[in-house]
C-alpha cells in the first residue's frame, strides 16, 4: 500500500456518491443501477457496469473500498491509470457475465420443472412479471425454486467481482506478500491466501452454504477472479506486464 493513487481515489469517490444517493433515493437507485436478470423488466444493458458502484450497506462498501485501496494501489502504481482501469472494468464486467450465466442455468432449471408439470411458459413469465403469489414450491425442490426465484428477482450489487480480479492480479504480482483475515489474524502469503479465499466462494456457490452470510453473489466473485487470471496470464505470456498505460 502507498499513497492514494488517482484512479483508486476517483473510484472510491464515485462509489461513495452512489452509496449516499442510494441512502436518499433507496429502491429507485437499486431499480436503475443494480444488475438485474435479463428476463426481468428492470434489466438495462448499462447495469453490467453500474452495479459495480452499488452497495447493500455500509459494511459492504467499507470492505470493498478498503480492498480496492489496499490491493489496487500497488497495481495502479506499476501499470499506470489506464491499464488499471481497463483491468478493473474488464474483471467487473466478466464477473457480471459469469453471474448472469449461472443465473440463467438456475432460472431455466426451475422453469423446466414448472413447464414439465403442465404449466405453459407464458403463464410462468406473466406470473413472475406481475409478482403474482404462486405456490412455486409445489413444482420442484426448495433449493431449485429458491435458485429460480433468486435468479429472477435478486439484483446483484457491489464492486466485489472487480475486486476479486484485482486480488488475483495482486497475488500474481506480489505472491509472497503476507495477508491476514480479520477472524484469522495469522499472516499468510498471497499465493496461498487468495486461492483459499476463491475456493471458499466456489464451495459456497456450489453447496449454497455460505461461510460469510447470505445474499452474496459467489459466482460473481469467481467470475471476476477467472477474468482477472485470464488477463494476467495473457499479459505475462506476452510480456505485457512490463508496459504501462498512462
Amino acid at each position: 500500500m502507498g499513497r492514494l493513487t488517482d484512479v483508486i481515489k476517483h473510484l472510491i469517490i464515485i462509489n461513495v456518491i452512489f452509496f449516499l444517493a442510494t441512502q436518499t433515493l433507496g429502491d429507485q437507485m437499486y431499480q436503475w443501477f443494480s444488475l438485474w436478470f435479463p428476463e426481468n423488466e428492470n434489466f438495462q444493458l448499462w447495469q453490467l457496469v453500474s452495479h459495480m458502484f452499488m452497495h447493500g450497506g455500509f459494511m459492504h462498501i467499507a470492505f470493498n473500498m478498503y480492498a480496492l485501496y489496499a490491493f489496487g494501489t500497488p497495481l495502479e502504481q506499476m501499470w499506470g491509470k489506464n491499464k488499471f482501469l481497463f483491468f478493473y472494468f474488464s474483471a467487473g464486467i466478466g464477473a457480471a457475465l459469469i453471474h448472469t450465466g449461472v443465473n440463467y442455468f438456475y432460472f431455466n432449471q426451475g422453469l423446466d420443472a414448472i413447464v414439465n408439470s403442465g404449466v405453459f411458459k407464458e403463464e410462468v413469465m406473466n406470473a413472475l412479471l406481475e409478482g403474482r403469489n404462486v405456490n412455486w414450491y409445489s413444482y420442484a425442490s426448495k433449493s431449485t425454486m429458491d435458485n429460480f426465484l433468486s435468479a429472477y428477482y435478486g439484483p446483484a450489487v457491489g464492486a466485489s467481482g472487480a475486486i476479486y480480479g484485482v486480488l488475483v492480479a495482486f497475488g500474481m504480482m506480489f505472491p509472497n506478500a503476507e495477508l491476514m483475515m480479520i477472524f484469522l489474524p495469522i499472516p499468510i502469503k498471497a499465493k496461498y491466501f487468495i486461492p483459499v479465499l476463491i475456493g471458499i466462494d466456489l464451495f459456497s456457490g456450489l453447496t449454497g452454504y455460505s461461510l460469510f452470510g447470505g445474499g452474496i453473489a459467489h459466482f460473481a466473485h469467481i467470475g471476476g477472479a477467472i477474468f482477472g487470471f485470464i488477463m494476467m496470464w495473457y499479459w505475462k505470456k506476452n510480456q505485457f506486464n512490463n508496459n504501462r498505460w498512462n
